[in-house]
């Protein structure tokens, strides 16, 4: 008879363990894991509307809503409880730059870059043109004289390719980088894969 009882309290008392270890720890990280997520994808669903992605922003949309009603789903049914809060909170702020990063990282969208050059860009106009990048110069007049103006549109995954260049041929330029919505035609230089693909065709 006593051992019989002390198995159904040590099945309680194991279940009550089970429930806490869910409801303190288990509970709020699936709040915090799905917060990121949600809010890292609608930072991206801004991204994308904004730079024009309109096939892209409501499958992203969807996807974060769905994952939105989860989290908040867990906090209404668990209210009383301060760690939810505090999981919701640190997930929302931790899914803004997880949404950032991983933006930044995709590289989506075009650029306008500005520069201004007081000598002889010649050098760097020719570098531009080689890597296969359109470019219009205009002559302009500062508060030390004429300068030169050199604009030229570039995808956001080719910043740093151009940084270079620049920084290479004339590191003292003045350098003004805006964000550009949509863009038709101009001259892009063939992406990566592309040049691969045609320098393996030519070696055959």
């Amino acid at each position: 008879m006593g051992i019989h009882v002390n198995l159904k309290l040590n099945g309680k008392d194991e279940t009550k363990m089970t429930d806490e270890t869910f409801g303190l720890i288990l509970l709020p990280l699936l709040i915090f894991f799905a917060r990121i997520a949600d809010v890292s994808l609608q930072t991206l669903r801004i991204i994308f509307t904004s730079r024009d992605k309109i096939k892209i922003a409501p499958i992203v949309g969807f996807f974060e809503v769905f994952i939105w009603l989860i989290a908040i789903g867990q906090l209404f049914h668990n209210i009383t409880n301060i760690f939810y809060y505090f999981a919701y909170a640190a997930g929302f702020a931790t899914g803004n730059y997880v949404g950032i990063f991983i933006e930044r990282k995709l590289s989506i969208g075009m650029l306008s870059i500005q520069l201004i050059l007081k000598r002889d860009p010649e050098l760097l106009l020719n570098s531009i043109k080689d890597a296969g990048y359109g470019i219009t110069t205009l002559t302009s007049e500062g508060r030390t004289g004429k300068n030169v103006m050199v604009i030229l549109i570039i995808k956001r995954k080719n910043l740093s390719q151009i940084l270079d260049i620049i920084n290479k041929n004339y590191s003292n330029a003045f350098i003004s980088i805006e964000q550009v919505q949509t863009v038709k035609g101009g001259a892009f230089p063939p992406s990566i894969m592309r040049e691969k693909f045609f320098i393996r065709s030519r070696k055959k």
